[in-house]
């Protein structure tokens, strides 16, 4: 197996695994594709496609699971606040607000839980997973290409882009928690187990 073919079924199967640190690797294969070892847009799609996979378990986990699963799921601190978060607006915005949680800390692990707990028809859910991995997976993969494009040199490349990914999910969690926070005070609603696909 190639070096190449290595990266694509590494960036899979990373993409796969419900809460692992996906973003780091995605970044790093990213930066490496930038020196020539990758090519960015096939990545982007063996990421999406892990991650869409993985959201599918998750949905299912939560349809079949319902409140029980999001219990569990909740009682990590980050999760927690992503749970609040997306039973709070998923209401009033349905798919798009899937689609933004994924640059939350848990939030495409969240999202997909309370789509399936939330009884979303798959027709309705598969959509919303596919444009939100590949969107995300096109954000992580090429801030990488961008910090490999900029290092010239994949070791280097690969620090700096992790480091960009770093400081700009350090931040989104911060605005992220610091809005949350704020709303703490007002009541949150709490996941209506109805049907929800139209």
């Amino acid at each position: 197996m190639s070096i190449i073919d290595a990266s694509v079924l590494t960036m899979f199967l990373v993409a796969l695994v419900p809460l692992a640190p996906t973003e780091p690797v995605l970044t790093a294969f990213g930066a490496l594709a930038a020196t020539g070892h990758g090519n960015p847009v096939v990545l982007i799609v063996a990421a999406a496609i892990g991650c869409s996979v993985s959201d599918h378990i998750l949905y299912g986990l939560g349809r079949f699971g319902g409140a029980r699963v999001l219990d569990r799921v909740s009682r990590r601190r980050s999760a927690n606040a992503a749970v609040e978060w997306l039973a709070h607006h998923s209401d009033h915005w349905g798919t798009p607000i899937l689609i933004v949680a994924r640059w939350l800390p848990a939030g495409g692990t969240v999202g997909a839980v309370l789509a399936g707990a939330l009884r979303w028809k798959l027709a309705r859910f598969t959509p919303t997973s596919l444009v939100g991995s590949t969107l995300w997976s096109s954000y992580v993969v090429m801030l990488g290409y961008l910090g490999g494009s900029l290092a010239g040199e994949p070791l280097t490349g690969v620090a700096l882009s992790v480091g960009m990914a770093t400081v700009v999910g350090v931040a989104i969690s911060v605005i992220f928690q610091r809005n949350n926070r704020h709303k703490a005070d007002q009541p949150v609603a709490e996941p209506r187990m109805v049907e929800a696909g139209v």
